[in-house]
């Protein structure tokens, strides 16, 4: 039997999200698993915001490093930590079909959103996610909170905010989907590009390792991630800037949706635009990349 070898890093989420996929794997293959747990810069380094120390890569340089010196046959990461650009060498072969891309909010009381009173602190260190709540709720104090799901449920709970914001596919995997008081709508809170879908990486050059993983891909979750992700790379999208995109199938089309700020939050901007669903990941990542030179223009 032959037996892969999975980096991943070993927070409770990361974990929890490798191992279902693995158990997919096997399933499917036949093949046998061993994780391989590495711990990241951006896990090291949890007192200080995501955007100034370096942004998007921060939590997938070392597992590519254990990909690339062979130590690890694939890796299982979060799809929204992944730069547009790859470690020279490594692909992205398989991206299995996505959860729930949208934010949720937990708040202390049960407040929704809308609900909450004028000065309310709101928890997140998402640039892009202090953006959308500042669009909708001005009259809310956005303050820093990182840490895991688990430290930021617990902070807010313990009062030191009244809500946070988080991904819900990361509540689901846990198992703590119930702890959401409301999930936004897009519409209002746009998600980050790829949230909600893994992406599972490997060697360029291991032929046997692709071939393996890509009948596993989900192709409507390909071409929609793509279209997200071609958005990030036209506007240089990193945890530096504030930048949303979700795509979504409608029949016969895709429906995408994108937002730009400035660095501090400002003149958020949004397009949306509906093409021909596209038949390869190539065209969703170029209409994507149209969409995102239309708002890096305005």
């Amino acid at each position: 039997m032959r037996r892969i070898v999975v980096a991943t890093r070993r927070s409770q989420l990361a974990l929890a999200q490798a191992r279902a996929w693995m158990r997919e794997l096997a399933a499917r293959t036949g093949v046998a698993t061993e994780e391989l747990h590495v711990t990241t810069t951006g896990d090291r380094i949890q007192d200080a915001p995501l955007s100034s120390i370096g942004g998007k890569g921060l939590f997938i340089k070392e597992i590519e490093e254990a990909l690339l010196e062979g130590r690890a046959d694939i890796a299982v990461h979060s799809l929204k930590d992944v730069p547009a650009e790859l470690a020279p060498s490594l692909v992205i072969a398989c991206i299995p079909p996505r959860e729930d891309p949208r934010d949720v909010l937990v708040s202390r009381t049960g407040a929704r959103l809308d609900e909450l009173p004028p000065g309310s602190r709101v928890g997140t260190s998402s640039l892009r996610r202090a953006t959308m709540l500042r669009a909708v709720r001005p009259d809310l104090a956005i303050v820093p909170l990182r840490g895991n799901v688990d430290t930021r449920l617990r902070r807010c709970a313990e009062g030191a905010v009244d809500a946070i914001v988080l991904a819900a596919a990361g509540l689901t995997r846990l198992g703590l989907a119930d702890r959401a008081t409301e999930r936004l709508d897009p519409s209002r809170c746009l998600p980050a590009v790829g949230q909600g879908a893994l992406a599972i990486e490997c060697r360029e050059s291991d032929a046997d390792t692709r071939a393996l993983l890509e009948p596993l891909s989900d192709v409507e979750t390909a071409r929609a991630v793509s279209a997200e992700r071609g958005v990030m790379r036209a506007v240089d999208g990193s945890c530096q800037l504030p930048v949303a995109a979700h795509a979504i199938r409608e029949g016969e089309l895709l429906f995408l949706r994108a937002m730009l700020a400035d660095v501090d939050g400002s003149n958020a901007r949004f397009r949306e635009h509906r093409a021909p669903f596209p038949g390869t990941d190539a065209e969703a990542f170029a209409l994507g990349e149209g969409l995102g030179k239309a708002l890096r223009s305005r």
